[in-house]
């Protein structure tokens, strides 16, 4: 077994497309952990939603095995972090179970605003920072200005940044000796009671859960029995491994070493990401601090197309959850689309990936309702309720007030397109409170915002305007009020609960007049008339109409007298108005999807 002086434990974090799966391939090749002829890029994505949309969604660990050229050889425990603000809590997951950190910052577009949230979160775990500039082969580089931002708005050692072309493979045998020389070897004793952090899991058909761990004291073996501290169930540990690109079997993990254990756990809701394991028969003193708890800022509720597949939906996010510990969930059902989950997730992307998932890899056919965040609302009397389901939300009259959640937004541009996001961020209903010139070509400001007009269609169009170089990161900053009012949606002068929404009340309008636009377009034209109404309470404050399919019964008739046609048109004219007052009317799953669509495709 490696003894603790000669591990070394980090994880790579950056901005989002700043490349870390990149030099993470480049570490794995130098080590030769997989040969040229089995080699693919990014190898640690082994999601393809990852590959299709070249992000990294799960951290993920892989031990690397180096020999310096004194011939000592070191055990390099990785962990490659996404980049995306929605992810953010992989990545404090990842920090957790490392003692350093190496920074990357890409030559061409430099210090963003993900680089400093990644950097803070870092400071606050007491990781050893290594900077990295990467793509210095890339003609619009430029080195001298990334090292004065790395001093100037990071506080680091420019001197000690690492100048590497992951693509290119340049300056990786000089980052290999730096992580070796900089970030400081694990503590924890061998010898005392296994203290051990789950930091992920996953879920294996054939063996049950994989419970990845790090070892802070302890040593856990084949055979041991093993206790989770959140709820003393106990296992006997079968098999114990690292992480090599494959799952490879040691037998034997001990403090400071990053590996996997499977005990044969099929109860999937025994096992908490966070949790400490320990033995359960000389167990130790006091469990490991956790990870924070995880706030969900972006809520939907999530149906199967077929009722009947309910259990096996349930049983499908009982399995995600395990390998996607932010995600939160809890029963819900709506009159238009049966029983199905209410979710909390981190964001939009978020609630995306979850979706394409579960369509993949769980083989679900779902539907998704519009978005929505938790309101803070003040019922006359005294009462105070937090809501995020607009079929919850009270009577009109019963409330005295409304309150939404606000972020501050912390936005890093180019002056260039200082005006277009000024004016984009205003649009939003967003405040400005600070403005900072970080250099003479790059500009950040503050912005006190509402959550909810960053959900839709904010990070698209900030990248448009800004032609990808404007980053944006934020945090929730609290609660104020606002003007809030239950959007409904009313097909044939029936309300459909799936399809409402609490919207601000400056913006119903044209948010209504958008949604009746949608659904005209991706409902089916049937043998009635259809009106599409926006309407707040009984206030209607948009209308679409589609159009009747007219079957043409003056087919039969050929010549004769014209009132014989009149009379079997009077004749359709009734049947269809009948048909009007028992018809019900179709909703294909793609009009749920179109209410989804943040702006006109």
């Amino acid at each position: 077994m490696a003894q603790n002086k000669n591990i070394r434990n980090f994880c790579i974090i950056a901005h989002i497309d700043h490349g870390k799966s990149t030099l993470a391939d480049r570490l794995i090749q130098k080590a030769k952990l997989v040969d040229d002829r089995n080699f693919k890029n990014q190898i640690l994505d082994n999601m393809d939603i990852e590959r299709e949309r070249g992000i990294t969604i799960k951290s993920q660990a892989v031990a690397i095995p180096f020999t310096t050229e004194d011939g000592t050889t070191y055990t390099l425990n990785m962990v490659d972090t996404p980049g995306h603000v929605d992810f953010s809590y992989e990545v404090s997951r990842a920090i957790n179970s490392c003692e350093g950190a190496l920074l990357l910052i890409d030559a061409t577009q430099g210090v963003q605003a993900q680089t400093l949230s990644n950097m803070y979160l870092a400071l606050e775990h007491d990781l050893e920072i290594v900077p990295v500039i990467n793509k210095i082969d890339m003609p619009a580089a430029d080195i001298p200005r990334i090292k004065q931002q790395i001093d100037k708005d990071l506080g680091l050692d420019s001197d000690c940044a690492m100048l590497v072309s992951a693509r290119q493979g340049i300056g990786i045998d000089e980052l290999f000796e730096a992580i070796i020389g900089q970030v400081p070897a694990p503590s924890g004793d061998s010898e005392s009671p296994l203290r051990a952090l789950i930091f992920d899991c996953h879920y294996d058909p054939y063996r049950g859960v994989v419970v990845h761990l790090r070892l802070f004291d302890g040593k856990i073996k084949k055979g041991m029995k093993i206790t989770f501290m959140s709820n003393s169930s106990v296992y006997e540990v079968e098999t114990v491994g690292v992480f090599k690109l494959a799952l490879v079997e040691t037998g034997e993990l001990s403090s400071g070493e990053v590996g996997y254990i499977i005990a044969g756990i099929k109860t999937v809701s025994d096992v908490h990401v966070g949790d400490t394991v320990t033995n359960a028969d000389n167990p130790c003193a006091s469990p490991l601090p956790g990870f924070r708890e995880v706030k969900p800022v972006v809520f939907s509720s999530i149906y199967p197309v077929d009722s009947n597949d309910y259990e096996e939906l349930r049983t499908s996010m009982d399995k995600l959850k395990l390998n996607d510990a932010s995600l939160i969930f809890e029963k819900d059902s709506s009159a238009a689309l049966g029983f199905g989950f209410r979710c909390g997730f981190l964001g939009l992307l978020h609630l995306e990936v979850i979706q394409e998932r579960l369509e993949r890899e769980f083989d679900q056919s779902v539907i998704f309702t519009a978005p929505s965040v938790k309101y803070k609302i003040q019922i006359r009397g005294g009462e105070e309720l937090f809501i995020d389901n607009p079929v919850e939300y009270p009577e009109e009259g019963k409330i005295e007030s409304a309150e939404e959640p606000y972020i501050r937004a912390s936005v890093i541009t180019p002056t260039d397109f200082l005006g277009n996001v000024m004016t984009l961020c205003m649009e939003k209903r967003g405040v400005q409170t600070n403005m900072t010139y970080l250099d003479e070509k790059r500009v950040e400001m503050i912005y006190d915002m509402p959550l909810s007009e960053v959900l839709f269609d904010f990070y698209d169009r900030l990248k448009s305007i800004s032609r990808g170089y404007a980053s944006f990161d934020y945090d929730i900053s609290g609660y104020k009020p606002t003007e809030l009012v239950k959007l409904d949606i009313l097909l044939n002068a029936k309300p459909v609960d799936a399809l409402s929404q609490l919207v601000f009340k400056g913006s119903a309008y044209e948010r209504a007049r958008k949604f009746c636009e949608r659904l005209r377009d991706e409902i089916p034209r049937h043998q009635f008339k259809i009106p599409i109404q926006g309407a707040i309470g009984s206030t209607v404050i948009a209308r679409e109409t589609i159009n009747a399919l007219r079957k043409d019964v003056l087919a039969k008739c050929y010549g004769g007298d014209i009132t014989r046609k009149r009379k079997l048109l009077e004749k359709q004219k009734e049947g269809k108005k009948r048909m009007k007052m028992v018809g019900d009317v179709e909703l294909p799953q793609s009009a749920f999807l179109a209410v989804l669509k943040s702006r006109d495709e």
